[in-house]
């Protein structure tokens, strides 16, 4: 594919079929998506669909009306902000934003104790890939899983109140990217440090990367602490695993082992490698693992000719692997080649069994599908969908066919532009449906009014269900959603209010207990030598508490619970010029713990509408 441009138009020439083009698209842009231009390219508003095209489409359901439920939840990670993100499929409506590694002053997020006790102190975070837990195969509804590259940390979200619920450091680890979860069942998950570094990190050979490694980590779903890691040869980037618990894998780039450009860039192939499991952890369990620096959790050595591991040969600095729903088929992606290797795992069972002397032949086909793919999402019949970044295109393609020698291609359709990851629904599960895809793009390049040098970027919703691909909307996103998932709303099943023993007021329960306090009608100021403890609860439109005293240089821990049994009544707790802001939902109760610095009134308010008497809902702490 070869492009010119100039002021918005496009001269595309192509041996294969692309629609729309993005000389269209870039019309569109420049005339808006109302109107019948954009409803003939298939390109509309949330949720909108002209009732003609609406009627005339078998397949999932397009149109999402005012008071309608969408039929899907797509869980977005939310990059640099730190957070994951859920939405409404196929309505593109923003429902959430889950704080994870982030600060959020909406619900307290890294001011609550809880969060505090999570965050350690850290409020920022880099959220790359979000995960759901599963159980044969598809999803059990009850986590997901998120990786914070930044600080190589994994959260994990409570899926029936959109919570996160518990965050974990991994040792040794520089750079944590790609995670995935066991899915046979719900029992661990298994994430890729990308960056080589000495191991262990602690001032020696900090200039020999003769001596640097990177770490693939095994941690435990319910406990969320590291069991086991290995190390590998090369950098590691995304992460997959198969359907019976029997492998994880993981891209491999830098083959070269170099810690700058020129010298990541000298081979033609890098590695997908295969973790085999089963011998990770008898030999785990006999003993074998070593241990690094301050960390007691043991660890193997996983490069060059070891049992642990198969280093398949794979086009050079691949990105991508997905595992198809049938489980038999690993694809991944050579960022720096036009190909995609077809992984087949039956070979994977015979090389590990050492019937396959050469790795590179578990490689059954490489068809060529565009330059630069990166990702790879399925549907129920047997066809793929790769990103393709130079070209800026979706790439369908029959994987049968190409396993057979023939061209695979089906279709290719542009996308504004530069698509990073790619996902379609239930497409890693079994239960791939085949009916949306989303492309997640890493420029929306005018196709928005603009907000300055910071732009959006730019999500794409294509319908699949059909022979071919149909964009039915588009929505600018706030950067950078590096992946997505879509699941049918049926496995996800959120709480409406908590339930008054909820683990999470385990903290709040036991200090209630301390002192003799009834959280469900408190209303106790309580001295305790420099600290004082403040109990009450929210009932719109008041606090029981409506004046609390504190001595200047106590610390002041604050327990507040929301007794309203109403759905969506939620409360908070925001202090004046005290840097506290938290929300409540109903029956919720969380704690603040703080030091004033001055004397003074200071006024605290409920800062979530409740009543018609919301502005009424406040009291004092009085500061002498």
């Amino acid at each position: 594919m070869t492009e010119k441009n100039d002021d918005h138009k496009d001269e595309i020439k192509t041996g294969e079929v692309v629609e729309p083009s993005r000389r269209d698209f870039f019309k569109t842009a420049a005339t808006g998506l109302a109107g019948a231009g954009a409803v003939s390219m298939g390109i509309l508003p949330f949720g909108a669909a002209s009732e003609a095209e609406a009627s005339s489409k078998s397949g999932p359901k397009l149109h999402v009306g005012p008071g309608e439920l969408d039929e899907y939840y797509g869980f977005w990670s939310g990059g640099q902000s730190g957070e994951v993100r859920v939405i409404g499929i196929p309505s593109g409506r923003e429902l959430k934003r889950i704080p994870v590694f982030n600060f959020d002053a909406a619900y307290g997020w890294g001011v609550t104790n809880i969060s505090k006790g999570m965050l350690k102190g850290k409020l920022t975070g880099d959220t790359h890939h979000v995960h759901l837990s599963y159980k044969d195969g598809t999803y059990d509804g009850k986590y997901a899983f998120v990786n914070d590259k930044a600080q190589a940390r994994l959260a994990r979200i409570r899926l029936d109140m959109m919570v996160t619920d518990k965050i974990c450091e991994i040792p040794n680890a520089n750079g944590t990217h790609g995670i995935f979860p066991s899915r046979n069942e719900m029992n661990a998950i298994y994430c890729n440090s990308e960056f080589r570094t000495p191991l262990p990190n602690d001032g020696r050979d900090l200039e020999d990367p003769t001596k640097y490694a990177c770490l693939h980590s095994c941690i435990d779903a319910e406990s969320m602490e590291t069991r086991w890691q290995i190390m590998v040869d090369g950098n590691l980037d995304l992460c997959a695993t198969d359907y019976e618990g029997k492998y994880s894998m993981a891209c491999c780039y830098n083959s070269e082992e170099g810690v700058t450009l020129p010298e990541m860039m000298a081979k033609d192939r890098d590695w997908l490698v295969v973790f085999n499991l089963e011998r990770i952890e008898a030999a785990i369990k006999a003993g074998k693992g070593i241990k690094i620096g301050d960390s007691d959790v043991p660890v193997l050595d996983g490069r060059g000719d070891s049992p642990y591991t198969l280093y398949i040969p794979v086009p050079k600095s691949p990105h991508g692997v997905n595992m198809d729903p049938t489980g038999k088929y690993a694809v991944c992606s050579g960022k720096l080649s036009p190909t995609v290797s077809i992984v087949e795992l039956k070979k994977v069972d015979e090389a590990f069994a050492g019937k396959i002397k050469n790795p590179r032949d578990c490689v059954i086909a490489e068809p060529e599908v565009g330059l630069g793919p990166l990702h790879t999402a399925f549907d129920n019949r047997g066809n793929a969908y790769t990103s393709i970044f130079l070209d800026s295109v979706v790439t369908k393609w029959n994987i049968a066919k190409a396993i057979a020698g023939e061209n695979p291609v089906i279709e290719k359709v542009d996308v504004h532009y530069q698509i990073g990851h790619i996902n379609a629904s239930m497409s890693e599960t079994k239960d791939a449906d085949g009916n949306w895809m989303v492309a997640l793009c890493k420029f929306s390049k005018d196709r928005f009014i603009p907000v300055g040098p910071f732009r959006p970027e730019n999500d794409q919703l294509f319908n699949i269900s059909g022979d071919r691909m149909e964009m039915v909307h588009e929505a600018a996103c706030h950067p950078e959603p590096h992946d997505a998932l879509i699941v049918t709303r049926d496995l996800i099943r959120p709480k409406k209010v908590w339930q008054r023993d909820d683990r999470r007021f385990a903290f709040e329960h036991a200090l209630a207990k301390k002192y003799n306090v009834t959280l469900e009608a408190a209303a106790n100021v309580i001295e305790d030598g420099d600290h004082t403890y403040v109990f009450m609860v929210g009932i719109a439109p008041a606090f029981s508490l409506t004046k609390f005293n504190v001595k200047l240089g106590n610390t002041v821990t604050v327990v507040l619970t929301n007794m309203d049994r109403v759905e969506d009544l939620s409360h908070g707790f925001c202090l004046t010029h005290h840097d506290i802001n938290v929300g409540v939902s109903p029956q919720e109760t969380t704690s603040i713990t703080f030091k004033p610095t001055k004397k003074g009134v200071f006024w605290y308010y409920c800062p979530w509408f409740c009543h018609a008497l919301h502005l009424e809902m406040r009291g004092r702490m009085i500061v002498s």
